[in-house]
């Protein structure tokens, strides 16, 4: 398992930790093919509960640019889809799954949080998804499954920052809570998560989550297959300054 992710396994808990701290989290190549490598394991070791958190006072920054200079348009398309593979696996995992969101949270990052059953974030979270300012179709079904396509439409088409507490009234989060408070809170969850059988709980997710994989990852790919990504991030970022 790579340093960028620390894996924890406690009876049928799994807790996957993000450890970038000195890039807020980004998810660097490397770090979403470990979170693929550990979600798509849970769902066949008998895990019942997922954790996912992120060390250091972000909770992640969303895709990582640092090397953009030297990546291909190519390269970037991949790595997109590399990420819609990891949130769809995440979003139909056979088990409880719980974000636990803390500072700012950007972009795939809050992909992330959207994949979740359980929704958590602590006070001063601040949430932002920026993806279609440089063309890019990412996550976009999941949110109208959280928030509806009216308010979806707004924070994307605006790239709006919302906090916790709108995230909470808007159906993003399912709970703010105070970090001292999350033991508590996975106590719970770890509770609810025990009261099915893995079939059982495999069985409502299937039927309680609308099974768009093969549409979104089409128009993610349309997005970022249209010559020009690269220079598109690039106006981007110089824009965002």
């Amino acid at each position: 398992m790579s340093d960028e992710l620390l894996r924890s396994h406690d009876g049928h808990v799994t807790r996957l930790t993000l450890n970038r701290p000195q890039k807020a989290n980004a998810l660097s190549a490397s770090l979403v093919e470990a979170l693929l490598d550990a979600v798509e394991y849970a769902a066949t070791d008998g895990t019942r509960l997922l954790i996912l958190d992120g060390a250091g006072p972000h909770f992640c920054a969303g895709f990582d640019f640092s090397d953009l200079q030297e990546q291909s348009d190519g390269d970037l398309a991949l790595r997109f889809i590399r990420i819609e593979t990891l949130l769809q696996a995440l979003h139909h995992a056979p088990h409880e799954t719980l974000a636990l969101a803390h500072g700012r949270v950007f972009g795939a990052g809050a992909d992330l949080v959207a994949s979740c059953g359980l929704r958590v974030a602590e006070p001063g979270t601040s949430f932002r998804m920026p993806g279609l300012r440089f063309g890019v179709v990412l996550g976009t079904r999941r949110l109208v499954h959280r928030i509806g396509a009216d308010r979806a439409r707004d924070i994307l088409s605006n790239s709006r920052s919302f906090d916790a507490d709108t995230a909470l009234a808007d159906g993003f989060l399912t709970r703010v809570a105070a970090r001292g408070d999350w033991p508590a809170l996975i106590a719970e969850a770890k509770t609810a998560s025990d009261m099915l059988t893995p079939a059982a709980a495999a069985a409502l997710h299937r039927r309680s989550i609308e099974d768009s994989r093969a549409e979104d990852m089409a128009e993610l790919s349309r997005s970022v297959s249209t010559p020009g990504l690269k220079e598109r991030i690039r106006r981007y970022r110089e824009s965002a300054k």
